[in-house]
């Protein structure tokens, strides 16, 4: 059986991953523009795409493959923002100071919020295995 065939059989393809991608993207910035929420309208979609993956599970299992074809070609998407950087060169020359301390700030931010959230998995999933042994 042919590799495309085996996509087909297995679950989405690679445009099919993309497309579905930016499908949740345009529902979050139509729900973002129509409540006027201060939110990017991409991080809304992500959200539903998660609550989607938690009440369909076996959709993460058929996007397996077609992910880590995404995820080979990446880094082409830091393409733009390496140019808009190059771009605007005199200006992050100009303001380094205040871009590093938000650089400083927010990566410190990030890694609080992710252990926080990580602690409250994991005391969670100990719960509810917990509760499983002694049913």
């Amino acid at each position: 059986m042919s590799e495309s065939a085996s996509h087909r059989l297995t679950g989405f393809s690679f445009l099919g991953l993309i497309t579905l991608l930016l499908a949740y993207q345009l529902i979050g910035e139509i729900i973002v523009r129509f409540l006027d929420w201060p939110i990017p309208g991409p991080v809304i979609g992500m959200f539903l795409l998660f609550i989607s993956l938690l009440f369909h599970p076996g959709w993460a299992t058929r996007w397996t493959e077609p992910s880590q074809h995404f995820l080979r070609y990446l880094s082409l998407f830091f393409v733009p923002a390496g140019v808009g950087v190059m771009l605007h060169l005199t200006r992050v020359g100009e303001q380094w100071l205040a871009i590093a301390v938000a650089l400083v700030i927010s990566t410190l931010v990030s890694l609080v919020v992710t252990a926080g959230v990580m602690l409250l998995l994991m005391r969670l999933r100990a719960r509810i295995s917990g509760a499983k042994q002694h049913d």
